[in-house]
């Protein structure tokens, strides 16, 4: 089977909390179901949770949310980084609570927004690369 990697890509940069991410294999498009317990499930979310049930391997599950590992990705970009200020407050900023925002204003503030999106972007091909390969699918760019 063969999916376009720019699909499997934004289903990576759409990975939330309130819902899972589906490669439906019959009809080649993404699915999502809604978690019960964060948000109700609607009768569409339950007949593709039957659905799903009754033929599994119709359905390959997209990386999640928590198996993308943004802080991962965030703290490879800052080792990248040549030895610096910049580097040094985007290491600072990413310890404790509150990580995600001050490193993006951080980012922000340093000039290095386009950089870092050029990262992440890279990040999350390679993401989806690895995917296909782990579900032993072709992919077209």
């Amino acid at each position: 089977m063969t999916i376009p990697l720019k699909q499997v890509i934004q289903a990576i940069e759409e990975a939330n909390e309130v819902f899972t991410s589906f490669w439906d294999t019959k009809t080649g498009k993404t699915v999502y179901l809604a978690d019960p317990l964060m948000t109700d499930m609607t009768e569409e979310d339950e007949a593709l949770a039957a659905e799903m049930e009754n033929t599994p391997e119709r359905f390959l599950r997209f990386p999640t949310k928590y198996e993308i590992h943004q802080y991962r990705i965030m703290e490879a970009y800052i080792d990248q980084l040549p030895p610096g200020k910049a580097k040094e407050e985007l290491a600072y900023a990413i310890r404790g609570k509150g990580a995600f925002r001050r490193f993006k204003q951080s980012v922000r503030y340093h000039g290095l927004e386009q950089r870092w999106y050029d990262y992440l972007a890279e990040a999350y091909r390679e993401l989806a690369i690895r995917w296909c390969v782990e579900e032993d699918l072709e992919y077209t760019e």
